[in-house]
C-alpha cells in the first residue's frame, strides 16, 4: 500500500509551498480578512496543537520531533501492512503522514511550525493551523470512518 505515499507527498508540497509564500509575503502576525469569519493571520507555533506547551522553554521542540518522527516512522510500517482492500485507511494514514513530516520539518528547520489559516466567530478564534494541520485532521476524521465500516466491502450477514 505504499503506493499511497503520492497522497502524503501532496499534503507535504502543498504544506510546504504554502508556509513559504506566507512568510515570504507577509510580516508575522499580520493578519489578512478572505471571506467573513475566515483570515489569513501569520503566527508562529512553539508548541503543539492548540499551542499546547509553547512557553515550555524551547525543550517542547525536540520532544514533538521526536515524537512526529516516531509516529511518521510506525505509519509507514503500518502502511506497509495494509492489505490491498484497506484503500480507505491506505488514504487516511498517508495524509496523517504528509501532515506530520510537514510540521516536522518546521520544526527541525526553524524551532517552530508556521500556522496561518483563522477561523473564527465574532471574537472567538479557534487557533490558527496550516495545511498540515488540515491533513493530519481529515487523515484522523478518515480512520474513525473507516473504524465503523465506511469502505469496507460488504459481506453477507451469517445467521
Amino acid at each position: 500500500m505504499l503506493k499511497w505515499l503520492w497522497l502524503s507527498l501532496l499534503a507535504l508540497v502543498l504544506d510546504q509551498a504554502s508556509k513559504l509564500a506566507i512568510d515570504a509575503n507577509m510580516q508575522l502576525y499580520q493578519s489578512i480578512a478572505l471571506m467573513p469569519s475566515f483570515n489569513l493571520t501569520y503566527v508562529h507555533n512553539t508548541g503543539a496543537a492548540f499551542s499546547f506547551l509553547r512557553d515550555a522553554g524551547g525543550w517542547q521542540r525536540w520532544l514533538f520531533a521526536g515524537i512526529a518522527l516516531v509516529i511518521s516512522v510506525g505509519i509507514t510500517v503500518w502502511l506497509t501492512r495494509l492489505q490491498k482492500h484497506e484503500t480507505l485507511l491506505a488514504a487516511a494514514l498517508s495524509l496523517v503522514l504528509g501532515g506530520a513530516i510537514g510540521n516536522l520539518i518546521d520544526r527541525l528547520a526553524y524551532g517552530y511550525v508556521i500556522d496561518f489559516l483563522d477561523v473564527y466567530y465574532g471574537t472567538w478564534h479557534w487557533p490558527a493551523f496550516n495545511i498540515a494541520d488540515a491533513a493530519i485532521t481529515l487523515g484522523v476524521m478518515l480512520m474513525l470512518a473507516e473504524s465503523f465500516g465506511l469502505g469496507r466491502p460488504k459481506t453477507p450477514m451469517s445467521l
